[in-house]
């Protein structure tokens, strides 16, 4: 049987996490040991360790942020952080016949998984960059909610009545920006890397797609990837309450040609999706 795998791609907060668990319950091997929720995604990361320690490992050596939040590139991988991947990988390939992997952080290193696995299959993660930033600013405002919040009585009335508000504020005119050029950086990349495959290599899609149409994307994988899968309802696993409200990011991104940008980059991704 010929080896299939299944890279799963897209930007931090994009719903890779939870397209993630239902391929998982749909039979796909996502990893021996995966990364377990927490407070910015409490039903769990599905990350496969391997990978990610690995790509965090990548990014601490080249003085670059863990958590991937960079529009930085790693410049030349060493000969043993190629190795190390390919091990990881020679691993799965003598396991499985077919399993995959996520983590948004794969997306910088595209061109090295490309060489690494010439015959895998891309299943690209798309969501708005409004509603991305809006989810990285919430989750990453969290970190100082909880540090008040975990206060004695008094200092916490005095954060939840008087302070939030305006330190979310500040937070929002201190990141935004940031945040947005790094979605526009992960998707560049990303579009960069499906330009260069053959168009039965890769699917673009995204988590709202997948709520009306996921036997269309189940078929897909079936058929054209032939990915031995059972199928499992999307909707047993997506909880709209986990969906938080988009923030208004015009009032805090003063350069409104990333807007532009960042739109026009939405919109060649959405022309690649299965759905059209």
């Amino acid at each position: 049987m010929q080896k299939r795998v299944l890279i799963i791609t897209g930007m931090h907060r994009s719903g890779t996490s939870l397209i993630t668990q239902w391929l998982s319950k749909c039979g796909l091997q996502t990893g021996e040991k995966l990364v377990p929720g927490s407070y910015g995604n409490v039903e769990g990361h599905f990350e496969d360790i391997e990978f990610l320690k690995m790509h965090e490992e990548i990014l601490a050596d080249h003085n670059l942020p863990s958590s991937g939040l960079t529009v930085e590139h790693v410049a030349e991988f060493t000969i043993y952080e190629k190795e190390k991947l390919k091990s990881i990988i020679k691993v799965k390939q003598q396991l499985y016949d077919q399993w995959g992997w996520k983590d948004p952080r794969t997306c910088l290193f595209l061109d090295v998984y490309k060489e690494l696995l010439p015959d895998a299959c891309y299943l690209v993660i798309l969501r708005d960059y409004q509603s991305v930033v809006s989810s990285l600013l919430r989750r990453e405002f969290k970190w100082v909610d909880n540090k008040y919040m975990a206060r004695k009585y008094f200092s916490r009335l005095v954060w939840t009545k008087f302070r939030r508000a305006r330190r979310m504020v500040q937070f929002c005119n201190d990141h935004a920006t940031e945040y947005l050029k790094v979605w526009i950086a992960y998707n560049q990349d990303i579009l960069k890397c499906i330009e260069t495959l053959p168009r039965d290599a890769f699917v673009v899609v995204n988590y709202s797609m997948l709520k009306d149409e996921d036997e269309q994307v189940f078929e897909y994988l079936k058929s054209k990837w032939n990915l031995a899968l059972k199928y499992s309802r999307f909707r047993d696993i997506f909880k709209e309450n986990l969906i938080g409200p988009d923030i208004d990011l015009n009032q805090f991104i003063t350069d409104k040609t990333l807007i532009s940008q960042a739109i026009v980059l939405q919109d060649k991704l959405k022309g690649y999706m299965l759905a059209d």
